[in-house]
């Protein structure tokens, strides 16, 4: 089996195999827009994203060392004191309750804090309330859209300036457009909350991506600079060749990347029941594999689209095509000479 996959991986490497990912472009420009469009639709759906309290506002209450962990009696000890709050409840590791609410007033906190207390038998030394703001959760909300929009202005200057042209810089920008969107359509899906750390695991999976598509643009650019001066090949198939040399060095690292992450989730988040563990992991997990597709099926398929219709390439492209068909006849016409022989 092991023989098989190093084959595998030498014939597409050398060419005498080739999956034609840029001939096919157009089935993977669907796919990626349908799961585009499915992914802007589930959070209009589903009445927008669930969230975290950073992000929201409100009150919060955490109780340690609880003999049970029910969930219930918090949503009914809040009922009880404030009916019409919308509360959050979850469980913080083994023995702890975490309780999020609207913003509450200082005499309500302490009603709360009394009968949460009361329900889970526990004193009030052993309950913390804290309270965030709305205004502190927009601030969060708008650095983390200034950091986005920082760090991919500075991703598409950094890659023009490296590849010598903003077509590729194009290309990686669209893709990771497309992550984005995708790993939140998840997000909405799932209903996890949109954390601090949900951001964190956002900007780590576009640095990811962005680290895929420049490994194999950089195959890209050397084999299309290679072939400009030769007659093997036209653009778009010395683009398909270099994603094809990279594909096996691309699904490896998805690979290696997904593994820990799917641990942390699975394991850190759901067995230990860290919470900020499963925020971050889901980004980094859904980030990874979507980021390996897009590198691989949109990225290289539109930049070769993007410079088809340059001048030079085009000439060049046509020289290789009426090449061709003479080298064909050649070809069997030597192989008839040498069969008479």
């Amino acid at each position: 089996m092991a023989s098989r996959l190093v084959t595998f991986g030498n014939d597409l490497y050398t060419g005498a195999r080739s999956i034609d990912f840029v001939g096919r472009r157009k089935i993977w420009y669907s796919i990626a827009a349908v799961m585009v469009v499915l992914s802007i639709l589930i959070p209009v759906i589903k009445g927008g994203f669930n969230f975290s309290i950073e992000f929201r506002g409100g009150s919060q209450f955490q109780i340690s060392d609880v003999s049970s962990t029910d969930t219930s009696k918090a949503q009914s000890a809040v009922t009880s004191v404030v009916p019409n709050a919308v509360s959050h409840v979850s469980v913080v590791g083994d023995n702890a309750v975490r309780v999020q609410t609207d913003q509450l007033s200082e005499s309500q906190t302490r009603e709360v804090s009394d009968a949460l207390a009361k329900a889970y038998g526990v004193n009030s030394s052993e309950i913390s309330a804290t309270f965030i703001g709305p205004s502190w959760g927009a601030d969060v909300t708008q650095q983390s859209i200034q950091g986005l929009v920082v760090f991919l202005l500075l991703a598409f200057i950094a890659m023009a300036l490296y590849f010598r042209t903003w077509k590729m810089s194009a290309a990686a920008i669209v893709s990771l457009f497309h992550d984005l969107i995708i790993t939140a359509g998840v997000y909405a899906l799932v209903g996890f909350e949109v954390s601090p750390a949900t951001m964190i695991g956002f900007l780590t999976i576009l640095g990811y991506s962005l680290y895929d598509t420049v490994v194999v643009f950089d195959k890209i650019r050397e084999n299309t600079k290679e072939e400009m001066e030769l007659t093997r090949r036209t653009f778009p198939e010395a683009v398909n060749l270099a994603v094809n040399q990279t594909l096996v060095r691309s699904i490896n690292t998805a690979v290696v990347a997904v593994l820990p992450v799917a641990s942390i989730l699975f394991i850190g988040a759901y067995a230990l029941g860290a919470a900020t563990l499963r925020d971050i992991s889901l980004a980094l997990l859904i980030g990874i594999i979507v980021g390996t597709y897009s590198t691989i099926f949109l990225a290289a398929p539109m930049y070769s689209q993007f410079r088809e219709k340059e001048p030079a390439i085009r000439k060049h492209d046509q020289k290789v095509l009426s090449i061709r068909p003479k080298a064909a006849a050649k070809t069997s016409a030597d192989a008839v000479t040498a069969s008479a022989e």
